[in-house]
Order: C-alpha cells, then structure tokens, then sequence
C-alpha cells in the first residue's frame, strides 16, 4: 500500500501539487489521469524520491521514501519516467540489464540473468535485444526501458504515460501486459495515462487531479460518468457502455 500525505510541491511561486492525500490499494493496476498541468507527474516522482518534496510524506508498504535507504527502497519500487535520457550507446539487452542493479549492483549472476530474459520475452524483445538503443523506433525504445523497470522485479512499478510513442496495437498490448503483471506476478501498478478508456478499460482504481489537486477517486464505473469527467477536464463528455466497460466519447 502507498500511503500519500499531505504532499506539496512548489516550483518558486506556482504549486504544482497542492496538499494530496491519498492510499493507493496493492495489488491492482491504479492510473492518474486529468488534464496537462495537474500536477500527475510531480506525484509520481514525488512517490518515488526523484524529486523532493515541498511538503508531507510518503510511505511504500510503511517505508518512509523520504528516509529509506536507497538500495532497499529501489528492491520495492522502481520507476519509468517521461523524460527517459541515455548517456553512452547501448542495446536493449544492455539496458534491461539495468534493472537489475539494485540486486547485483553490476556483478549479474545467473538469477540476474534469467530475469533479464523474462522481462526480454515479456516485452516481446527477443529479436531487438542486440540492437542499439538509438536504432528502435520510439515505441520499441519505449517497450525497452518498460522492460527494464519490470526486469527490476519490484512489488510496486511506477510508469509515467508509458503508452507514448505507442501505436494502437502496441498500446493495448502494453496495457494487457501491465494487467497479467498484477494478476501473475503480483505486481502493484501506478500508472499516468491521458487516455480516459484505457484508464476505465485496464484499471481497478483511478485517481483524476486537476490544478495540483486531486478532485476524485474511485474505480472506473464511479470515474467515467459525465459529472465527474466535466469537473475533471470541463468538457461535456457522453459515456456509453460497451462490452461492460465505461468509454468517453470526447471527440465531435
């Protein structure tokens, strides 16, 4: 369970995340949608001690983020930000293996290594695996360094808008793998989409910020209904229920 507190963040004048509290379930897939600017990002990383904290506190299965050692908080909870940079060339293979240093901290042995296999072949990887990272197309970059968060084999998996770069085809299976990642591996999934139905499709909790605020919770069925969407994007939405799913309908 992570336990948010009355978090802040400021940037100089302009808080950009504004007193949050709130218990993220284990045990599911949770996404954090609202529109640009609200503040999902700074959470994300504020939960994952990429970025201080202006105010309040976080705790990951009762860890405090702010005072846990690094190298055992990382065998928890690992990240996948928006902003992923690369300082020297490397091969997909080679950057899988990243994850894995928490636990062999660059000394792989054969546990490391059948890890890296996993995640290689969960990702759909094997015939990119030898192959430059700045030789993929975006998408398969992106799958990459999933990959390698997964391969970091956390209770809990922080994605930042994992689905970008992502066509149609890839996105959704992205999302069905994210899915069998909680429900085989026991994984704890917090993940920023912009994509109101994927969120409603794939999720088992949402959380929707706005101005830095949070301005509801709930599973999709109490999220994806026309009040709740308009005082999340102000926009008039219609939702219809396809196959037992609630799908925005935001284009004219």
């Amino acid at each position: 369970m992570i336990e948010v507190k009355k978090l802040s963040k400021r940037h100089g004048d302009q808080l950009v995340v504004d007193d949050v509290t709130l218990t993220l379930p284990a045990s599911g897939i949770v996404s954090i949608i609202g529109p640009n600017g609200a503040g999902k990002s700074s959470l994300l990383t504020m939960i994952s001690r990429l970025m201080p904290m202006s105010a309040g506190s976080v705790q990951v299965d009762g860890m405090d983020v702010a005072t846990t050692p690094t190298r055992l908080l990382s065998r928890h909870l690992a990240i996948l930000r928006q902003d992923n940079q690369l300082v020297s060339r490397l091969t997909v293979r080679d950057l899988v293996a990243f994850g894995r240093y928490p636990h062999s901290e660059g000394r792989l042995s054969s546990n490391d290594v059948d890890h890296i296999d996993r995640a290689v072949t969960y990702m759909g990887l094997e015939q990119l695996q030898d192959r430059f990272i700045d030789e993929l197309s975006g998408g398969q970059r992106q799958r990459a360094f999933v990959a390698m968060v997964l391969c970091q084999d956390t209770d809990y998996v922080l994605l930042d808008e994992p689905l970008n770069n992502l066509d149609m085809k890839h996105a959704q299976s992205m999302m069905k793998q994210l899915r069998h990642a909680v429900h085989v591996l026991g994984k704890t999934v917090v993940v920023v989409l912009h994509d109101i139905n994927f969120a409603s499709c794939y999720s088992d909790f949402i959380v929707a910020m706005r101005d830095g605020k949070v301005v509801h919770q709930g599973t999709p069925e109490e999220t994806v209904r026309p009040n709740v969407l308009h005082k999340i994007y102000g926009m008039t939405i219609p939702v219809q229920h396809i196959n037992g799913k609630a799908i925005a309908i935001y284009y004219e």
